[in-house]
């Protein structure tokens, strides 16, 4: 499988999308997620394999449904 395909992957660059669409930066996604900014950063580079309970965080945080940000 194409590393850049794998669900770590998938998952982060929804995350910058959802984000960008947003208008707000990694620093402000974290805030309102209750996370670390570098941690967005690591998410969103795939280099992190999180947590549920993360990903509902962010996903609340972005205003959208966790299935949103794992499809390809």
């Amino acid at each position: 499988m194409d590393p850049k395909h794998t669900i770590i992957n998938i998952f982060g660059q929804n995350v910058r999308f959802y984000r960008s669409k947003l208008n707000i930066s990694q620093e402000e996604l974290a805030y309102r997620a209750g996370l670390h900014r570098t941690y967005i950063g690591m998410i969103e580079r795939g280099e992190k394999n999180i947590t549920l309970l993360n990903i509902e965080k962010i996903a609340n945080a972005l205003g959208i449904k966790i299935e949103v940000l794992v499809k390809s």
